[in-house]
This record gives C-alpha cells, structure tokens and sequence, in this order.
C-alpha cells in the first residue's frame, strides 16, 4: 500500500482555547499524542491520515492536531485501528498466571471474551471444592472473578458470557437428566444474577458432557433470562459434522424462541464429509437474517481446532465427571462397549476422533509429566509404540494422565476458513488461551492459535492471500464484534470513544507459530493502547496493566448509559 499517496484529512479536533493573562493558550495537552498515522476507524470505508490525541482514557481529539503531549508516537507509514476483540478467549487462567496476556497483546488484542459454555461463575461450594486452581475460594459468583481478576492486574479488558454448563452443574452436578421446575427456576435465577453482574449473555457448548445433556427447551428457558437483560446467546453448536444443519437450526430455534441475538462459535465444516455444506449453512443464516434475526459467526483461522480427548468419546460415559468417567473405563464391560463406540459412525453424538483419524489427532497437553514425551505426536505415532489400537491408546491416555488429554484434531478444508473469512457477518476468535515463549507455558505444547490467530487475519488473508481488504479485516476485528455484543463507546476510533488502539504494519505483520513450535509470538504490531495506556511500545511489552471489565447492558451497578 502507498502510505504517502493518502492525502492528509482535517478533521475538527474540537480543542478549546484558555485565556490566561488576556493571552490565548490554544496548544491543548495530551496524554498521548498519536501523529501521521494512517486512520482505519473501524467502519470499514477507506483509510485516511490523522493525528489521534489522547486525554486520560479516553480519545479527546482526531484531525490534524497541534499540541503538547506526555508521550508521542510517530505513526508514519503504520496503520492505527481500534483495538482487535477476541470473541472466544481460554485466557480465563493464563491472564492470573501473568496478566500481560502477551500473545495477543503482541497481536493488538485489547479485549478477551470468555464464557465458551464455561464460565468462572457462579460457583457452588461442590464446585470450588472440586478445583485444582491456585485461586480456588478466591470468588463465588462471575462478577466477582473478573473483579479478582483486574484487581490482579491485565493488560487487556476483560469480559464474559455465563456459561450455560456453569450453572446447569451448580444446580445438577454432572447428571443426565432434565432439570426439575425448581432446579431449573434456580438456574434462571443464576443467570439473572450474573447478567447483573454485567455478563454479556449465555454460553453453551453442547458437544461436551455435561452440556450435551442439556435440552433445546433449557436453552431456551436460560436464554430469554438473559434476553430480558439486553444480552445474547452464543453457542458452540450441538454438532459441526455430521448433524451442523441440524444444530444450526436449533440455534437458531433458540434465538427466535427466546427473542435474542445468537451467535455461533467457531464456525466450521468439521469432517471431510461435510465440507460440501457451507453454503447450506450460509444460506440458513442469511434466511434467518433476512427473517430479523440477529445471527452472526467468529472463526479462527486454521484448519485444525483444539479439545480433548473426550470429544472421541461417547456423552454417556462421562456422565459424572471426569472421575467417574476414568472409573468406568476401568471396567472391563464398559471399557469394551466404550471401544467398539468410539470406531462406529453415529449422528448421535460428536465423534472427533473419528472425523480426524489417529494421524489427524495431535497430542499436545498432558497433565502427568512422564506423558510429555508424547506431545508433539500423533494418536497414531503414539499407538504404533505402544502396540495398541489408537481407541484404546485414547482410553488409556485419559486415565494415566488424570484428565482428558488437550489434542489438536484435524477437520477442516482451507477453502471453507477462506470463505468463512470472508463472511460480512463473521468475527474473529483464537479459542485459546494468552500465553508467553516462557515459564509454565512451555510445560504444554498448544494450538499456534493462541499466539497467531489474529495476525494471520491481516497477514495471509489480507496481505498476501487478499481474501478481504485491510479495511474490512479491521471492521470485522473491532467494530463487528463490539456490535454484536451489545460494547458502547469501544470498537471505533472516535472523538470520546475508549483509547483501545492497535498500531502495526500492513507490509510486516505476521504469525510465526506452526503446530509442530506453536510457542512463537506473531511480528509487525508496532504499538497498543488499552484504555489510554500504551501496553506495547515498540514491539515490547511496557509492563502496564490497565485491563479493565467491560460489562453487559444488565449490569446494575451504574445506570444503563454507563454499564460499558
């Protein structure tokens, strides 16, 4: 791009003059003072130069702007554009572990979403005392987690849908079965308390035990609680394979019944066999749009996705818990029945494992330490050396290593990520967590998402992929995304807007990480600001922790004009 072909815009920058000593004072003083950077505001339209000042956290002026500055920053020939939300972030550990975030900060996240079916509340005393977490008894309800949370210190902002799953196990464990008429009253009630404690909406994802136990009619009923607050549903679907349309449809049930906005998580085709039906499900979409639904999409951009070894398994056996779970498989009958399950196609549940195969399911987190030496391998590779089928080398993966086991399967087709990109109702989201090349992250291998995903947008599909224009990329990175969440005075750069700002380079941002060393951050982000305050300066982090939460338009603790 030709940076000095773009002619210089003047924009009001609305600045008052002082009278002091009958003398006129009009160099106003900024906290930062962004200058000759070319502006990409978030709306989409075409770039233009501009100065951005800063005053405290908020942006107090754009245009061609004269004035004194505590920090400068000479933005010639970058691109400077709202802050990047990441609608689907795991950081909910990783940011207390250090609240530097640094792997999409380095990238120009400025907001993390969590709440993908799990949320960090509300939390029973059955549930706090099950946690492994060094913060477990630290918060109750989610309110209060995020609140510990800033308290602590983060780089970014913060904030969360409630999960669905959370509150379905505070009031029934991990049973499959329907809640009662009180059990599910007590449910609603846990939704309507963590909306106003400034959730943005319901999570759900319904492939996992114990969410797959969970009724349309559940969703529904949780659904309008939070639709009575102003906020949306937001679903990992029931199926991505073999049953997507199916699943589809009761997302979409779901929004139309409960009378709310709806979103589906990482949209994706999951299995060759269902490669063939993007445009089916574009095309319900659109319908349901057309319809005045509020339906939207986020993606992230590779072909592999990331879970555990769980997902090869069937629901049923992991009713309980993972205890219970590691248990049965232990039993001789079941362990048999659990093997033959896990080799058979079925629609009636979502078989990963077997939409990926052994050689498309890499082992990448462990708990037990003496498994590490696994990570990095395929189910295959690892079965071959132990000299058992890759069912039973799943099974016996989960019980020696006290969990489910973090893999990265296989699933999707690089034509349909491209074609999802380029969705003008689709956003970006990493599914990952916020980590550093450094420390306990390094115990783990992960999905090059956590540090690449972003990048790759602007990188491989704008730059050298031209999937979309730049302009559209940063639309569906900051403005989108801030929409549908219902974010007032974020998701823009405008006069009196927050001052979350990524500034990078068109020509040299990149992702670096491979799945094979997923540990490297992604280059060519110069600059970010969250609310005010530059978090990375240079390409380095500052140290600076200015993350803040963004609430929910339920949120009672400040009235409705201000709970942003």
């Amino acid at each position: 791009m030709n940076f000095a072909s773009r002619s210089r815009t003047r924009i009001a920058s609305g600045c008052c003059c002082l009278l002091l000593a009958g003398l006129a004072a009009c160099s106003p003083r900024y906290d930062v003072l962004i200058t000759d950077g070319l502006i990409y505001d978030g709306n989409g339209g075409a770039p233009f130069v501009a100065d951005i000042g800063i005053t405290g956290d908020r942006i107090a002026a754009m245009g061609e702007l004269d004035g004194k500055a505590g920090t400068s920053i000479d933005a010639s020939g970058l691109a400077v554009a709202p802050g990047f939300i990441n609608m689907l972030s795991w950081a909910t550990d990783s940011l207390l572990v250090d609240g530097r975030g640094q792997s999409d900060i380095r990238q120009g996240v400025t907001l993390e979403v969590f709440g993908e079916g799990r949320s960090e509340g509300p939390l029973s005393e059955a549930m706090q005392a099950e946690s492994a977490s060094p913060w477990a008894g630290e918060w109750t309800t989610l309110g209060e987690y995020l609140e510990f949370m800033v308290e602590k210190g983060v780089s970014p902002n913060v904030a969360s849908f409630v999960g669905a799953t959370t509150v379905r196990v505070h009031e029934l464990g991990y049973e499959d079965r329907a809640p009662s008429a009180d059990e599910l009253e007590r449910m609603r009630d846990l939704v309507r308390q963590a909306m106003e404690e400034g959730a943005l909406g319901l999570g759900s994802s319904l492939i996992y035990a114990p969410a797959f136990y969970a009724s349309t009619e559940e969703l529904v009923e949780l659904a309008k609680v939070a639709g009575e607050y102003g906020g949306m549903y937001i679903s990992h679907l029931r199926s991505e394979g073999n049953r997507l349309l199916e699943a589809l449809d009761e997302l979409i049930h779901i929004a139309r019944e409960a009378n709310v906005p709806a979103e589906i998580y990482h949209l994706k085709m999951g299995g060759r066999e269902n490669w063939n039906k993007f445009d089916d499900v574009v095309a319900r979409v659109e319908a349901a749009r057309a319809e005045g639904l509020r339906i939207t999409a986020n993606i992230y951009t590779y072909t592999a996705g990331s879970t555990g070894l769980d997902a090869g398994m069937p629901p049923w056996v992991q009713e309980g818990g993972y205890d219970a779970w590691a248990q049965r498989l232990q039993d001789p009958e079941i362990r048999a029945r659990v093997l033959e399950e896990m080799i058979a196609p079925t629609d009636e549940w979502e078989n990963l494992l077997l939409a990926a195969g052994p050689e498309g399911t890499l082992l990448v987190g462990f708990e037990n330490p003496e498994l590490r030496v696994y990570a990095g391998m395929t189910l295959g590779e690892v079965a071959a050396e132990r000299g058992t089928n890759p069912a039973e080398t799943a099974v016996d993966l989960v019980i020696e290593d006290g969990s489910r086991v973090q893999v990265v399967y296989f699933l999707m087709s690089e034509e349909n990520v491209a074609k999802g990109i380029a969705l003008p109702w689709v956003s970006f989201a990493s599914d990952a967590a916020s980590m550093a090349p450094e420390g306990e992250f390094l115990d783990q291998m992960t999905h090059p998402r956590a540090y690449g995903n972003f990048a790759r947008v602007l990188g491989k599909y704008v730059r050298d992929e031209q999937v979309i224009t730049l302009e559209d990329a940063i639309r569906k990175l900051s403005k989108l995304p801030a929409e549908n969440l219902g974010i007032r005075d974020r998701g823009e750069l405008r006069e009196g807007f927050y001052a979350d700002i990524a500034i990078f380079d068109p020509t040299e941002v990149r992702d670096h990480a491979t799945y094979d060393a997923p540990h490297q951050y992604s280059t060519g982000m110069r600059h970010v600001l969250v609310n005010g305050v530059l978090v990375l300066r240079d390409g380095e982090h500052t140290g600076a922790l200015p993350g803040q939460i963004i609430r929910g338009p339920g949120w009672v603790g400040l009235s409705a004009s201000k709970a942003y």
